[in-house]
């Protein structure tokens, strides 16, 4: 079938527009017609990055309605709505422990382009194109997913803003929830309030953190991060946020987030812990940064990376739907819808900074 799709050919212009085919859904997948789908930093450092698999059609936070299924889909049926979230193989040690984020397989089935087999869905005048980033390819009017990455969608509530949830708001949330297991009475530090930093801020607050302490160089996200729960709020570009976290906590903070990639952010993450702290992050550095190893021994601090959230999607997606049912996670705050033709648009709000969580409307 013929499909639109915004196709990343290289690193000098946003993804365009192209008409393509698209195969029909083999064993085990859906064909999902979009309703919507986030802009994800991670497209934007995909589509930007050389050595990523070109050309190729992104976009992971997809939401929309399944209109075919492939043989041995028993779960899902035409008509269903659905969220798209990360591929994952389900058989490997993670897997089987629900553990969907640390698959075994997670860097070729998410950032390969192909399936497992070598194979595209994707094709023009006979040309493979790549596709099956993080198993969808949600820049696109439809794409295939496999069955297990689809996750059934509450059809009370608006569709096409339920698409963030699969990566930028299940990351927050998650790295909060399950990853450093905030309890009541602890206290937090998060660098950097995109929709990453935003989903940790509002779930430290449903945990019952009493200290949230939001870091930014844009006053508006701080505002919001105040408006959303921070009990405190950092101008980092003032100077070493560090050391004002010290000075207004006295001994540091339980836990630090990090959502930028800056090694010096890395290093004022760590410096901000109190003694037997976790420092949490969500992308590595841009340029190499050497952790404090004393500082880590002497003071039993943790330094940890974080996928996902460590969520199973099937499982936490429901939960944070609930979450925003209660009026507890105003997730669709932080969005800003665009037509799908303004993708370019789009991506250039998301890199300055202007939009929190851009959402394309198919």
């Amino acid at each position: 079938m013929k499909v639109q799709a915004a196709v990343s050919r290289d690193a000098t212009r946003p993804p365009e527009l192209e008409t393509l085919d698209l195969e029909e859904p083999r064993a085990g997948e859906i064909l999902v017609r979009m309703v919507a789908t986030g802009i994800c930093h991670t497209d934007i450092n995909v589509h930007e990055r050389d050595r990523s698999p070109k050309p190729i059609v992104l976009g992971h936070e997809g939401a929309g309605i399944v209109e075919r299924v492939g043989s041995g889909v028993t779960r899902l049926a035409p008509g269903d709505p659905v969220i798209l979230s990360a591929n994952f193989c389900g058989e490997c040690p993670s897997c089987r422990q629900n553990a969907h984020s640390y698959c075994y397989e997670v860097l070729p089935r998410n950032f390969g382009g192909r399936r497992p087999d070598g194979s595209t869905p994707l094709s023009q005048g006979g040309s493979p194109i790549n596709a099956r980033f993080f198993g969808q390819s949600s820049f696109a009017t439809h794409a295939l997913a496999d069955e297990g990455s689809a996750v059934l969608a509450p059809s009370d509530l608006p569709l096409e803003i339920m698409g963030p949830l699969a990566c930028g708001v299940m990351t927050g949330a998650g790295a909060v929830i399950n990853s450093l297991e905030v309890r009541p009475g602890q206290s937090i530090a998060v660098f950097g309030t995109g929709a990453v930093g935003l989903s940790a801020v509002m779930a430290a607050k449903i945990v019952g953190a009493t200290r949230i302490i939001a870091v930014d160089v844009v006053p508006a996200r701080l505002a919001l991060a105040m408006e959303l729960g921070a009990t405190d709020s950092i101008d980092a570009s003032a100077g070493n946020a560090a050391q004002v976290i010290k000075e207004r906590t006295r001994y540091g903070v339980d836990f630090t987030f990090n959502t930028t990639r800056s090694p010096a952010i890395f290093a004022q993450a760590m410096e901000s812990l109190a003694p037997r702290g976790m420092a949490g992050f969500v992308g590595a550095p841009l340029s190499p940064w050497t952790p404090d190893m004393f500082q880590i021994l002497a003071g039993g601090r943790t330094l940890r990376g974080i996928i996902g959230g460590d969520s199973s999607p099937a499982m936490f997606i429901p939960l944070l739907i609930e979450y925003y049912r209660q009026g507890r996670l105003p997730f669709d705050r932080l969005i800003r819808f665009y037509p799908f033709q303004e993708i370019a648009r789009a991506f250039a709000d998301c890199e300055h900074g202007t939009t929190v969580k851009a959402v394309l409307r198919m």
